[in-house]
């Protein structure tokens, strides 16, 4: 079983682990040297979980381990209350998940976050929340480029005024001629679906305990727009931030 790290003044062990609900969705854990060691099942995984980063060491699991009892052990786990870890999944020997949660009473509990361990590697699994936020935020960022893109390019276009219509038209090589009332009915239904696109819904609450990420970095995005630079999409949990890019540790 992992223990916490010694004091380096000789006294009893220190604990020294990441503040509950610090988001940590960016990273993942794998330690090769304890795979090449142990086999990864359901009766070790726990003890593979606790030397993560990502392990609290103030649950009640690590009170278990210290009595020298099955730190998952339900029997035990549901007498208690405060944090827990509870193994919710289990496909052997790839795929573990394991959820952090909050008991108040032996049947009340509340889920604070999932860590999912897949061929070894430990991940925490991001907020619904910020998936459904960012999918909405993406999908709404590309609708409005492609409404802006489309009301630019019928201001190019040229028109014949109806009321002048002896004019001498311009060359077709110069300019493509349109009617001016359709010109303008188009270009009307554009501006009122441009108005009317709502912004990103805001995300449920978080659950209690969980930090989001700061916002620092959309309100410089929010000034750079302003400043007349066109806006990248918003980051995608799933997408731009899946397994294969994020920092190994």
């Amino acid at each position: 079983m992992a223990t916490p790290p010694p004091n380096m003044e000789g006294g009893p062990p220190q604990v020294v682990a990441q503040p509950p609900g610090t988001d940590m969705t960016g990273i993942c854990f794998k330690d090769q040297l304890w795979l090449s060691s142990y086999p990864l099942d359901r009766n070790l995984v726990f003890d593979y979980f606790a030397i993560s980063p990502f392990y609290d060491w103030t649950c009640n699991n690590e009170q278990l381990r210290q009595r020298a009892i099955h730190p998952l052990d339900i029997s035990h786990l549901c007498k208690m209350t405060g944090i827990e870890y509870m193994l919710v999944d289990i496909k052997e020997p790839h795929l573990f998940v394991i959820r952090k949660q909050k008991r108040d009473s032996p049947e009340k509990v509340t889920a604070m976050m999932t860590y999912y361990v897949m061929d070894g590697s430990i991940y925490q699994a991001p907020q619904l929340c910020n998936v459904f936020a960012s999918r909405v935020d993406r999908a709404i960022h590309h609708i409005h480029k492609a409404f802006t893109t489309a009301s630019s390019n019928l201001e190019k276009i040229g028109y014949v005024d109806p009321d002048n219509e002896t004019a001498a038209p311009e060359p077709k090589a110069s300019k493509e001629t349109i009617d001016l009332r359709e010109f303008n009915r188009v270009n009307q239904i554009l501006q009122s679906l441009l108005r009317k696109l709502p912004p990103a819904p805001p995300p449920p609450p978080f659950p209690e305990g969980y930090v989001p990420i700061s916002t620092g970095e959309a309100e410089n995005g929010s000034e750079t727009q302003q400043a007349g630079e066109p806006l990248q999409p918003p980051v995608d949990p799933i997408i731009d931030q899946g397994p294969a890019k994020r920092m190994k540790f």
